[in-house]
């Protein structure tokens, strides 16, 4: 896959750790649209025009949480699909009330370069989040 045209929104609150994971995704052909908190990735996201193919974001960051985050954008980017980082335990996740999404990747921090990448890889690689079946939605009724 030409990773030269698909673009990652990174969200992390640790610009050091940002810095790092930009450099290795932009090394790796990837374009990465940066931001530390979720109304600043909101903002890029409004600004950056085609296609956001990933929501690389933190689970846990001041304000908005990652998955909140992400479930503010899928209005407006249906076909982003999101990747997860934490450096907590789901127990933590859990107590702090933030509600993951099922089947939603998620990269335990700290991982190595390999990890993220094949990540990446794995879950762009993967067919994009669609619509439900409209028999999904009758069988429910």
């Amino acid at each position: 896959m030409d990773t030269t045209r698909q673009t990652i929104l990174l969200v992390d609150d640790e610009p050091n750790v940002r810095s790092m994971i930009r450099e290795v995704l932009e090394l790796h052909g990837y374009h990465v649209v940066e931001a530390g908190d979720a109304v600043s990735a909101a903002e890029a996201e409004a600004r950056t025009p085609g296609p956001i193919h990933l929501l690389l974001t933190d689970v846990m960051m001041p304000g908005l949480s990652g998955p909140d985050l992400a479930r503010r954008l899928r209005p407006r980017r249906p076909r982003m699909k999101p990747i997860y980082m934490t450096a907590f335990s789901l127990v933590d996740i859990e107590y702090q009330r933030i509600e993951l999404e099922p089947g939603v990747p998620i990269l335990a921090k700290p991982f190595g370069v390999d990890v993220l990448i094949k990540k990446v890889r794995d879950v762009l690689a993967a067919p994009p989040p669609g619509r439900p079946s409209p028999f999904a939605t009758a069988a429910r009724r």
